[in-house]
């Protein structure tokens, strides 16, 4: 695991006192926690979205379009 320095606000860091008291568990413990929580979510949500446009593009092939709109580039 690594180590860091974190700064936080007066409100904040006695929340998360509260909060890691609550628990029974250290400060340390409820960051990893709320980490893990917030990168889990965000993979969930580029999951979704790639799921829900899955088959969207119905015009013929994806990869030749782009390629003609790449040439007017030049």
């Amino acid at each position: 695991m690594t180590r860091m320095i974190l700064s936080l606000d007066e409100h904040d860091k006695a929340w998360l006192e509260r909060k890691a008291a609550e628990q029974g568990v250290s400060m340390a413990s409820v960051v990893r926690e709320a980490v893990q929580a917030l990168r889990t979510k965000d993979e969930s949500s580029l999951k979704d979205l790639l799921n829900e446009t899955r088959g969207i593009w119905k015009s013929g092939d994806g990869l030749e379009y782009q390629r003609r709109l790449r040439d007017e580039w030049k």
